[in-house]
């Protein structure tokens, strides 16, 4: 087998879905001049590509959303639900934060803004062709501000009324410390020790010491 016969074998089959014939005439000129790609088909709305994507079986799709009918993020779910192997390659002037998920959620593999160049492009059709995800560098932005900004929700504090110090120590109680091994470990004096218990027992409302232990472990500390 020849290197030519290699490069059709293994070249990528990718459908396009775009309502601008002129956007179309792009993307043709691109796909055939690449020895790895091969366009197999064209589609005009999110109809057409779902009855393409069954018929032909990209490996490939690059996916518009706004087009007329069924956009293209209604096309995108219903073709990866039918034919999971598909791999779609959303391509828009869309960059929002709920247009990206809304795609992603649906299935698409990758996100690219179509004021890519032409070498952006084939690596984001190549990528997402061997099952990569891909995005054009300002989704990427976006996506990582947005999860940056997303903080998990803190954990209300244990014993809010106690202190920090007195906190610490009724975690060393909750362990199983007694007052001397305690004085030593945070190099207090025994009788500063006795104290913050005395204040710990008043806080909590608890008779002893044991009772202490008890809604201590009971919280998690210990």
């Amino acid at each position: 087998m020849n290197n030519d016969d290699v490069g059709v074998a293994d070249s990528l089959r990718v459908l396009v879905a775009d309502d601008h014939p002129f956007f179309r005439d792009g993307l043709r000129s691109l796909l055939t001049s690449s020895p790895d790609t091969e366009l197999i088909g064209e589609a005009g709305n999110g109809e057409e590509a779902i009855a393409l994507a069954a018929d032909l079986q990209p490996d490939v799709i690059l996916m518009d959303i706004q087009m007329p009918g069924m956009d293209g993020i209604e096309a995108t779910r219903r073709i990866v639900q039918e034919s999971p192997q598909v791999r779609v390659l959303v391509v828009t002037m869309f960059e929002d934060d709920g247009t990206v998920f809304r795609a992603m959620r649906a299935g698409a593999r990758g996100y690219m803004l179509k004021g890519a160049n032409y070498a952006e492009m084939l690596r984001a059709i190549r990528a997402v062709g061997n099952g990569e995800a891909i995005f054009s560098p300002q989704v990427a932005v976006r996506l990582v501000d947005y999860f940056a900004s997303i903080r998990p929700a803190t954990q209300p504090e244990v014993f809010p009324e106690l202190s920090d110090r007195e906190r610490e120590i009724l975690d060393l109680i909750a362990q199983g410390h007694k007052n001397l091994e305690i004085a030593k470990s945070l190099y207090l004096s025994p009788k500063t020790v006795r104290n913050h218990v005395s204040n710990i027992l008043g806080k909590l409302q608890v008779a002893d010491r044991t009772e202490a232990i008890i809604r201590a472990r009971e919280a998690g500390l210990g």
